[in-house]
Order: structure tokens, then sequence, then C-alpha cells
């Protein structure tokens, strides 16, 4: 990715504490990030639907999951990587296990048809991604905490640097799904500062 530029949003509005923008329904929420950034703690926050759900970019037809259907919703991306078979998430050891970490394979990421008549669906405005993305000192700080607790087996490898890592992981497919011309934003946390991409993104 190019490291598009993000713009603040400017119009906002609020839903139990959590600021969104204006022209977002929150039943529309997709909300995602690496361990660690307040994703369950966002859903609860909400009132979604509070099951972790597994969403594989790399699949056939991902965009008609069954756990689409109850939003908003937070999920774990399963994400295709250069050398490796199937598409993993960051906290799997088949990516953690590497040495560098594997990129993104793009040209792996399966993409819903666009809309071409007045009856079907557009896929790419029925989702709002909204990406959590504090900074990896907060992460590993939080995650660090959590692990004393042995809480969550995804914190069974934790280092300053994965975490930095899959933040930027998160925040390539955030730019990635963005340049396709789905709807994303992102926020450093669920009452913090929100962004968008600013460069224009493709009409479908």
């Amino acid at each position: 990715m190019s490291d598009l530029s993000i713009q603040p949003i400017e119009s906002l509005r609020h839903y139990k504490g959590i600021a969104f923008p204006a022209d977002v329904h929150f039943r529309q929420l997709l909300v995602t990030g690496p361990p660690g950034v307040g994703k369950s703690t966002m859903i609860v926050t909400l009132g979604g639907w509070s099951e972790e759900g597994y969403l594989d970019l790399g699949s056939k037809h991902w965009w008609r999951s069954e756990i689409l259907a109850v939003r908003p919703r937070e999920i774990h991306l399963g994400l295709p990587f250069c050398g490796l078979p199937h598409a993993v998430s960051v906290f799997d050891a088949q990516f953690l296990d590497c040495q560098p970490l594997p990129a993104i394979d793009y040209g792996r990421i399966v993409l819903p048809p666009r809309k071409r008549h007045f009856f079907s669906v557009d896929w790419y405005r029925r989702y709002v991604f909204d990406f959590l993305l504090p900074s990896a000192d907060l992460v590993y700080e939080r995650r660090s905490e959590r692990a004393r607790h042995s809480s969550h087996p995804v914190d069974a490898q934790l280092s300053p640097s994965i975490c930095a890592a899959q933040l930027t992981v998160f925040r390539d497919i955030a730019e990635f799904l963005h340049r396709q011309g789905f709807q994303v934003y992102l926020r450093e946390s669920d009452d913090g500062w929100l962004g968008r991409f600013a460069a224009e993104q493709p009409s479908s």
C-alpha cells in the first residue's frame, strides 16, 4: 500500500457515548482490528453481537457469511499472506512463526461483484468497516496486563514489534478495502479520534 493520508471526520454523532460518522448507521458496523485494541469492549457498550466472528477475506462469497447477518459485530479477519497456503489471522502461529513476517497477498483477496442492477445488492455499501487502531505502545501495555492473568491465548507470543506489525497489517488492509470502494473508517479508541482515508474511492 502507498500509505494514503488520513483526514479527520468532522461530522459526528454519538451512540452510547461512542462517536460515529454522521452518515453511518451503527447497525452497519463490522468492528475489527488486531488483538488488544478494544473491539469486545466497544461491542458490549453498543449492545451488539458479543460472539466473535471469523471472516476469511480469501474465501468465496465471504460477504454472504451468516456471521455478518447481525450487526454491529466484532470480527477477526483471516487474510491471505505471501508464502502461506491458507488465510490466517495475525495472531495465528502460521503468521507469527514466519521470519520475517509475511506480507499480505492482495491478489488472493476475493471481492464481491459490483452493483449492476437496481435490485442487486450493493455489498460495498452494506457494511462499514470500523478499524480500531490505537498506538502500538498502548496495545502492548493492554496485552501485557491481561497476559499476566493468562486470559487470552493470543497473548502467548507478545512483543512490542509484534503489536506494531499486527497494527500495520490492519492499517494496510483498511486502505486496500477503501481503495476497492468499501466504507472504511479508523479510530484510535472507542471514544477518541476518527478518520477516513482522504483519497477518492472507485465508483461502483
